[in-house]
C-alpha cells in the first residue's frame, strides 16, 4: 500500500510542478492531490522518494521537484493521455490539405509545434528503406577500399574509402566477414547502431570506422539525410527551465542536425511506440536539461522515420506523448500513399 501511494506522491509532485514550475509541498499536496493522508504522512513518502533519488529540494524551499529518474518513473507509470477532439479534427483538417510530401512534412512540423508548445522535429521520410542482402569490401589499393552496399530491392550503391593505414589481408577479411554478420538481413534504421556497437567492441578496427560510414550512406540510398523543426521560440518561453546560456547549445545541436540525427536512430531502434529519452538519457551536454518524445512513421514494422517534440524535462509527458503519436499516426497514412 505505501508503495502506490508514493507512486501517487511522485506523480502529484511531477504534475504539480509541470503545471506550475513551483516546488511542491506537502501541505499543498494534502490540500490538493486527494490522497486521503496526512501531510506529516506525505512529508514521510518524500523523504523516501528523495532518498531514491526521484525528487529533490531545491535551495532552501520546503517544495520539491522530480529529477530525471523522477520523470522516468513517472513515465514508465503512465500511459500517454487521449488526445482531445479537437486536435484531432485538427490534424486531419490542417494535413489533408497538403499538397505533396514537402509540405506535409512542413505542416507537420508546425502543428505538432502548436499542439505540444515544444520545439518540433520531423525527420524527411526515407522511401528506400530495405534490407541489407550483402557488403562487399574489395581491395583497391595499400589503404583504400571500395565499399559496396546490396539491399534486398536490388539496389547497388559503391563509394571509395581511405582505411588510413595499411591494413592487413587477414584483417581486411575478419573485418568484411564481421561487417557481413553484422548488417545482413537489418534496413538501415536499426544498421547504424548496431554497427556502432560493433566498432566500439573491436577497438583494433580503429581505422574501419569510414567503412562503417560507407556502408550505412549506402544501406540508406546515398541520401542526405535531414530534419525540420519549429517552434525553436518555445524554449525561451521556457527561460526558467534551464541554466544561463543553456538555450543556446540546444539551438545550436538542433541546427547542425547531426547529434539530432543520431538520437533519433538510437530512439528507433529500441522499437517503442513512443519513445523518450529524459535529460541525461540524451547522452550529449546540449540536450542535457532536455527531453526528446518521439514516434515512428512511415513504415509497416521497422520505423522509416521519427517525428518528435523537444523541450523542458518539465513538460507534459501524458499530453505530448498523446500528440506524438497522433501526428505520426496520420503522417504515416499519408506517406504510405504517397
Amino acid at each position: 500500500m505505501s508503495e502506490d501511494r508514493r507512486r501517487a506522491v511522485l506523480h502529484a509532485i511531477v504534475e504539480g510542478y509541470v503545471s506550475t514550475s513551483e516546488p511542491v509541498g506537502s501541505k499543498a499536496l494534502a490540500d490538493t492531490a486527494h490522497l486521503g493522508v496526512s501531510s506529516a504522512t506525505i512529508r514521510n513518502d518524500m523523504a523516501a522518494l528523495e532518498e531514491e533519488g526521484l525528487i529533490a529540494q531545491p535551495h532552501t524551499s520546503a517544495g520539491r521537484i522530480p529529477t530525471d529518474a523522477g520523470y522516468r518513473r513517472f513515465v514508465d507509470h503512465v500511459a500517454s493521455a487521449a488526445l482531445q477532439a479537437p486536435h484531432k479534427r485538427a490534424i486531419t483538417t490542417f494535413l489533408s490539405d497538403a499538397v505533396d510530401l514537402n509540405d506535409v512534412v512542413e505542416r507537420s512540423v508546425r502543428l505538432l509545434s502548436q499542439l505540444t508548445r515544444q520545439v518540433a522535429v520531423v525527420q524527411y521520410p526515407s522511401p528506400r528503406e530495405s534490407q541489407v542482402r550483402r557488403v562487399e569490401l574489395v581491395r583497391i589499393g595499400v589503404d583504400r577500399a571500395l565499399v559496396v552496399v546490396v539491399s534486398a530491392d536490388a539496389r547497388v550503391e559503391q563509394s571509395t574509402v581511405t582505411l588510413g593505414r595499411d591494413v592487413t589481408e587477414v584483417e581486411f577479411e575478419d573485418a568484411a566477414r564481421a561487417i557481413n554478420e553484422v548488417t545482413v538481413g537489418r534496413t538501415p534504421t536499426t544498421l547504424a547502431p548496431a554497427l556502432e556497437v560493433w566498432l566500439q567492441r573491436d577497438r583494433q578496427h580503429e581505422w574501419a570506422a569510414p567503412v562503417v560510414e560507407a556502408v550505412i550512406t549506402g544501406a540508406r540510398g546515398g541520401t542526405v539525410e535531414r530534419v525540420v523543426f519549429a517552434g525553436a521560440s518555445n524554449l525561451t518561453r521556457a527561460a526558467n527551465d534551464f541554466e544561463t546560456d543553456a538555450i543556446g547549445p540546444v539551438l545550436d545541436a538542433l541546427e547542425e542536425q547531426v547529434v539530432l540525427l543520431r538520437l533519433l536512430h538510437e530512439m528507433a531502434a529500441e522499437g517503442r511506440d513512443v519513445s523518450v529519452r529524459i535529460g541525461a538519457e540524451n547522452g550529449e551536454d546540449a540536450f542535457s536539461r532536455t527531453s526528446i518524445v518521439a514516434a515512428g512513421y512511415g513504415g509497416s514494422g521497422d520505423a522509416v522515420s521519427l517525428l518528435g517534440a523537444l523541450g523542458p524535462t518539465r513538460m507534459d509527458y501524458p499530453g505530448t506523448m498523446a500528440a506524438v503519436r497522433a501526428v505520426a499516426r496520420y503522417l504515416s497514412r499519408i506517406v504510405e500513399t504517397e
